[in-house]
């Protein structure tokens, strides 16, 4: 393997687990009192200068079409829908439970395209939706009896939707020649205008306290947001968009593994069983072309004999 394929696993390992520390920087500013639309206020309020000085240092433009600003607009509300749903799921059930769930929308994004835009459903796609259903089936109960949220479900779902039809309407608009730092730039601004609207009409809003959650609202906004698109971006030119989008198999692991550690959160063998599916049915379905052609190549070694 050559310098330029380490540099990009480790690039596209590094924003995977960055944005699986999510939990890690938000719960306990949630425990400290702070709403979900305060955290995410000041999170992105902080990513802005952090993303246009990446703009300006990798000589990229801020300029876009009127048309182009309008995507960006509805594009940004979506991410902010799926952020805001997401950080409210956490109240509801494990961190590293909804960060898995949440990993189920690249199965979103196949049905999306295949009902939407035509694109074939292949026999591996199907395969990975029972999987992961099957996962999601041995998430829901845990050994103890007890059933996750259902609104807590639900909001997951509701995030992972969002930004599936983020992830298509950008792939499959004009914002695609647009560089990819400059659509992020804009998607965070016009997310802000959720937490600000809420804030507005609530009239209220929690300014961080203190040094421990000024850094935890910072790290927000470095890690899991600045980091982790830069670094995925980054991963991309180096090796490619399938490879990347495996190694976010490494964003519910992370969630996973900081809950267990950090916040003490139960892991069962048949949570464990069900983290497993999920994350083996999205990463196949990623891959599922490159699986269909050594599948090929593997019948070819053993032809059926003709009587």
């Amino acid at each position: 393997m050559n310098v330029k394929k380490i540099k990009g696993y480790a690039l596209g390992f590094i924003a995977a687990a960055t944005y699986g520390l999510n939990p890690l920087f938000a719960l306990p500013l949630m425990d400290d009192g702070m709403d979900t639309s305060s955290i995410l206020f000041f999170r992105y309020l902080l990513a802005l200068p952090v993303m246009a000085a990446m703009i300006v240092v990798r000589g990229k433009s801020f300029k876009v079409s009127r048309r182009q600003l309008g995507l960006l607009a509805v594009f940004g509300l979506l991410v902010g829908l799926s952020s805001v749903t997401l950080f409210e799921s956490y109240r509801y059930m494990d961190a590293g439970i909804a960060s898995t769930l949440l990993f189920v929308y690249p199965l979103m994004v196949a049905l999306i395209m295949a009902a939407m835009f035509h694109e074939r459903v292949t026999p591996v796609t199907v395969l990975c939706l029972a999987t992961a259903l099957v996962g999601i089936g041995l998430l829901y109960k845990g050994e103890d009896g007890a059933v996750l949220s259902v609104t807590g479900t639900l909001l997951v779902m509701l995030s992972a939707l969002s930004y599936a039809i983020y992830i298509v309407g950008v792939n499959k608009s004009q914002l695609s020649r647009v560089p990819t730092l400059t659509v992020t730039f804009y998607v965070l601004l016009f997310g802000l205008l959720i937490f600000v609207g809420d804030i507005v009409l609530k009239q209220h809003v929690t300014i961080p306290a203190g040094v421990a959650q000024w850094g935890r609202v910072g790290a927000l906004a470095l890690l899991p947001t600045a980091v982790s698109f830069l670094c995925t971006t980054l991963a991309i030119t180096y090796i490619g968009s399938t490879p990347t989008a495996i190694l976010g198999a490494m964003e519910p692991l992370t969630a996973v593994v900081v809950g267990v550690v950090v916040f003490h959160e139960t892991l069962t063998p048949r949570i464990l069983v069900g983290l497993v599916l999920i994350i083996i049915a999205v990463s196949l379905v990623v891959v599922g072309g490159k699986i269909s052609v050594h599948l090929t190549a593997i019948r070819r070694l053993f032809p059926r004999h003709r009587r």
